[in-house]
């Protein structure tokens, strides 16, 4: 009796998940026009065709298409995935289903190490904090990873939890001390810091992209050491699978993801830790099919806060980690308790 439930609910699941994954990239597709076509003045679907085709320099709106909304859709699309991955695989990780990108202190040591580009290197262009953010995210990560190592149980998830808001409180204080006492650093900071796909030169993506790749491969290969985690570590032991090795791989890719992701856009909130959810609630809790819906779901989510952005203050913009921190809110609170229910 219970192999025949466990059959039919296994059925139940995969005749869901087929139709997650196209309906998923259809709907990323609508909003990728969207993001092209939509903003402070609208642009017909045919004149954006005809600029993807056949450029026309001379042309306002192939311009704007060219210039302004390819770029930044574009970066919604890379840093979306990113940041969706990398809040599956912590959420996978530590158990623990409010981690996102922010919980290793990755967001805090990339705003530390921005801060410090701006104070100590006057660093003001948004291409020069890249590497900066990058390092300063993976290096929080790192010693988070390491603090953990030390203990004798190892790198445990509710260690490398608390580690991780130990680096962040820490790497917070010291962004307050700074911006307190030197305006100007807050004046360049700030405009980072908010977390936005605008003023973002289109030349970042092929900087984080070939990151971005080795994370999602990483990724990709975590996936049945997650699964196997999620039914306990005994178990995972038991099935074959290394633990710290595993633990390895998935923080490597999870440093990679959102240290460019973040490195990017901004410390953006939210996308990392709505999209898994939304992610399990259509496809299931494997995490052979959670990651890549997650990929197509960041960028979902990361986009239409953009979009959603330039629309309704117009002429003027709202940044998107602004729309994404009140939109994603009341939408992640509702899914939650919607799953609640279900489950009861």
């Amino acid at each position: 009796m219970a192999t025949t439930l466990a059959r039919d609910a296994r059925s139940r699941v995969a005749a869901r998940t087929r139709w997650v994954w196209p309906l998923s990239v259809g709907v990323l597709a609508v909003v990728v026009c969207a993001s092209l076509l939509w903003g402070v003045r609208d642009i017909p679907f045919e004149v954006a065709w005809e600029a993807l085709l056949a450029h026309d320099p001379s042309n306002a709106d192939h311009v704007v298409i060219w210039n302004q909304r390819m770029p930044r859709t574009l970066i919604g699309l890379l840093a979306g995935a990113a940041l969706g991955v990398a809040g599956a695989l912590l959420q996978g990780l530590t158990r623990n289903p409010i981690a996102d990108p922010g919980l290793l202190g990755i967001n805090a040591g990339a705003s530390l190490a921005v801060i410090s580009a701006i104070a100590l290197f006057g660093v003001t262009d948004p291409a020069g904090f890249v590497w900066f953010a990058f390092v300063g995210g993976a290096t929080a990560a790192a010693l988070v990873y390491a603090a953990a190592t030390i203990g004798p149980e190892g790198p445990t998830p509710v260690t490398l939890t608390l580690l991780g808001a130990a680096v962040t409180a820490t790497a917070t204080s010291a962004i307050t001390l700074v911006l307190l006492t030197d305006q100007s650093v807050f004046a360049e900071y700030r405009f980072w810091s908010v977390g936005a796909l605008v003023n973002r030169p289109g030349e970042l993506v092929l900087l984080i992209l070939p990151v971005a790749t080795v994370g999602l491969v990483l990724a990709a290969a975590s996936a049945r050491f997650l699964d196997a985690v999620a039914l306990g570590e005994d178990l995972a032991k038991g099935l074959g699978q290394s633990i710290n090795r595993g633990r390895l791989r998935v923080l490597a890719a999870a440093v990679l993801l959102a240290g460019g992701a973040t490195a990017l856009v901004g410390p953006i909130a939210f996308v990392g830790l709505l999209v898994p959810h939304l992610a399990r609630a259509l496809a299931g809790t494997s995490y052979g099919r959670v990651l890549p819906v997650s990929a197509v779901l960041g960028p979902v989510v990361l986009l239409v806060a953009d979009v959603l952005g330039r629309l309704l203050v117009r002429p003027a913009e709202v940044e998107a980690g602004v729309v994404v921190a009140f939109v994603g809110a009341p939408v992640l609170i509702w899914l939650v308790r919607h799953q609640k229910q279900v489950s009861m």
